[in-house]
């Protein structure tokens, strides 16, 4: 049997690989062995950078805390302490927003958790 090299599968299977490679430079945009290496690389690259976007964003938000809650004289890990003691359940995404959207709130969760780490 003979090999079909211009069938509109094995086209149709090269483009899809060539559309995902443009805006590379080089042969990795144009010729298909080349540019199947670099876009597998490239989702993998993409799928691990959503996961790594998640972690540095949590720590973002944990340095805002931290600074806010250092200003009334009291370390982050105190602070998520006190908040545990007291059942308060503010993510710290919620908490970040709130030390610097709304200060006089985030006073007020803090005195919350100065309370509760005294009792």
């Amino acid at each position: 049997m003979s090999r079909a090299v211009d069938g509109s599968k094995r086209k149709n299977r090269r483009a899809k690989i060539l559309k995902l490679a443009k805006g590379f430079i080089g042969d990795r945009k144009s010729n298909y062995k080349a540019a199947k290496d670099a876009v597998v690389k490239a989702l993998d690259h993409a799928y691990s950078g959503r996961k790594e976007k998640k972690r540095q964003y949590r720590s973002l938000w944990i340095a805002r805390i931290n600074a806010a809650v250092r200003d009334e004289g009291l370390s982050y890990s105190r602070f998520i302490n006190g908040l545990a003691k007291a059942g308060v359940t503010l993510n710290r995404k919620a908490l970040s927003n709130m030390a610097i959207e709304d200060p006089a709130a985030f006073k007020a969760v803090i005195e919350v958790a100065k309370k509760a780490l005294e009792a």
